[in-house]
Protein backbone atom coordinates (compact mmCIF):
# COMPACT_ATOMS: atom_id res chain seq x y z
CA UNK A 1 0.00 0.00 0.00
CA UNK A 2 1.30 3.49 -0.84
CA UNK A 3 1.23 6.44 1.62
CA UNK A 4 -1.60 8.09 -0.38
CA UNK A 5 -3.94 5.10 -0.14
CA UNK A 6 -6.44 5.03 2.67
CA UNK A 7 -7.70 2.08 4.64
CA UNK A 8 -11.17 2.04 6.11
CA UNK A 9 -10.94 1.45 9.88
CA UNK A 10 -12.68 -1.56 11.38
CA UNK A 11 -15.83 -1.14 13.46
CA UNK A 12 -13.83 -1.87 16.62
CA UNK A 13 -11.27 0.83 15.75
CA UNK A 14 -14.07 3.32 15.00
CA UNK A 15 -15.73 2.53 18.32
CA UNK A 16 -12.42 3.03 20.19
CA UNK A 17 -11.83 6.40 18.51
CA UNK A 18 -15.47 7.50 19.03
CA UNK A 19 -15.21 6.67 22.71
CA UNK A 20 -12.23 9.03 23.00
CA UNK A 21 -13.98 11.96 21.27
CA UNK A 22 -15.25 14.29 23.96
CA UNK A 23 -18.97 14.82 23.86
CA UNK A 24 -20.60 18.12 24.68
CA UNK A 25 -20.74 18.21 28.46
CA UNK A 26 -23.87 19.36 30.22
CA UNK A 27 -23.51 22.65 32.03
CA UNK A 28 -22.75 22.70 35.73
CA UNK A 29 -26.30 23.85 36.42
CA UNK A 30 -27.74 20.92 34.43
CA UNK A 31 -25.52 18.44 36.29
CA UNK A 32 -26.44 19.89 39.67
CA UNK A 33 -30.14 19.86 38.76
CA UNK A 34 -29.93 16.15 37.90
CA UNK A 35 -28.08 15.30 41.11
CA UNK A 36 -30.48 17.29 43.24
CA UNK A 37 -33.46 15.76 41.44
CA UNK A 38 -32.35 12.33 42.56
CA UNK A 39 -32.46 13.48 46.17
CA UNK A 40 -35.20 16.07 46.54
CA UNK A 41 -37.65 16.16 43.69
CA UNK A 42 -38.38 15.52 40.08
CA UNK A 43 -36.86 17.37 37.15
CA UNK A 44 -39.70 18.96 35.17
CA UNK A 45 -38.87 20.32 31.70
CA UNK A 46 -40.49 23.51 30.40
CA UNK A 47 -40.26 25.00 26.92
CA UNK A 48 -41.87 28.09 25.46
CA UNK A 49 -41.80 29.69 22.02
CA UNK A 50 -40.94 33.41 22.19
CA UNK A 51 -38.99 35.92 20.13
CA UNK A 52 -35.23 35.89 20.43
CA UNK A 53 -34.12 38.51 22.94
CA UNK A 54 -37.21 38.05 25.11
CA UNK A 55 -36.97 37.64 28.86
CA UNK A 56 -38.83 34.42 29.72
CA UNK A 57 -39.28 33.12 33.27
CA UNK A 58 -41.55 30.81 35.21
CA UNK A 59 -43.32 31.96 38.38
CA UNK A 60 -45.44 29.71 40.55
CA UNK A 61 -46.16 28.12 43.86
CA UNK A 62 -42.66 26.59 43.86
CA UNK A 63 -40.92 30.03 43.94
CA UNK A 64 -43.49 32.17 45.76
CA UNK A 65 -44.66 33.58 42.40
CA UNK A 66 -41.38 35.45 41.86
CA UNK A 67 -41.16 36.29 38.11
CA UNK A 68 -37.36 36.66 38.18
CA UNK A 69 -35.87 33.58 39.87
CA UNK A 70 -36.42 30.91 37.20
CA UNK A 71 -35.36 32.21 33.76
CA UNK A 72 -35.53 30.02 30.68
CA UNK A 73 -32.59 29.83 28.27
CA UNK A 74 -33.02 30.59 24.57
CA UNK A 75 -32.10 27.78 22.13
CA UNK A 76 -31.64 29.30 18.65
CA UNK A 77 -31.66 25.94 16.86
CA UNK A 78 -35.43 25.68 17.35
CA UNK A 79 -36.39 29.14 18.66
CA UNK A 80 -37.53 27.85 22.04
CA UNK A 81 -36.79 28.94 25.58
CA UNK A 82 -36.14 26.00 27.92
CA UNK A 83 -35.54 25.23 31.58
CA UNK A 84 -35.69 22.20 33.80
CA UNK A 85 -36.97 22.85 37.30
CA UNK A 86 -36.93 20.62 40.33
CA UNK A 87 -40.29 20.22 41.97
CA UNK A 88 -41.17 18.12 44.98
CA UNK A 89 -44.18 15.85 44.96
CA UNK A 90 -47.53 17.60 44.83
CA UNK A 91 -49.56 19.97 42.70
CA UNK A 92 -47.76 23.06 41.40
CA UNK A 93 -49.48 26.05 39.80
CA UNK A 94 -47.47 28.41 37.59
CA UNK A 95 -47.48 30.99 34.83
CA UNK A 96 -45.01 31.84 32.09
CA UNK A 97 -43.75 35.45 32.21
CA UNK A 98 -42.60 36.83 28.84
CA UNK A 99 -41.21 40.36 28.92
CA UNK A 100 -43.31 41.08 32.01
CA UNK A 101 -46.56 39.67 30.58
CA UNK A 102 -48.03 36.77 32.59
CA UNK A 103 -49.65 33.97 30.58
CA UNK A 104 -50.68 30.35 30.89
CA UNK A 105 -48.42 27.67 29.47
CA UNK A 106 -49.90 26.87 26.02
CA UNK A 107 -48.47 23.33 26.23
CA UNK A 108 -50.20 22.54 29.54
CA UNK A 109 -53.88 21.59 29.32
CA UNK A 110 -54.38 21.34 33.10
CA UNK A 111 -55.49 24.72 34.51
CA UNK A 112 -56.85 26.14 37.75
CA UNK A 113 -58.70 29.46 38.23
CA UNK A 114 -56.94 32.14 40.27
CA UNK A 115 -57.98 35.27 42.20
CA UNK A 116 -57.16 37.50 39.21
CA UNK A 117 -59.93 36.05 37.06
CA UNK A 118 -57.50 34.12 34.85
CA UNK A 119 -56.09 30.59 35.00
CA UNK A 120 -52.81 29.16 36.21
CA UNK A 121 -51.18 26.19 34.51
CA UNK A 122 -50.93 23.13 36.75
CA UNK A 123 -48.37 20.33 36.96
CA UNK A 124 -48.80 17.27 39.16
CA UNK A 125 -45.55 15.71 40.41
CA UNK A 126 -45.49 12.24 41.91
Amino acid sequence: MTPTQSVKPSKAETARVSAKVPKQRPSLVDRLMRLTALESGKAIPFEVAAKRGSRVCIAGTFNNWDPTTHPLTYHPEDGLFRATLLNGAGTHEYKIVVNGAWCSDPECADRAPNEHGTHNSVRHVR
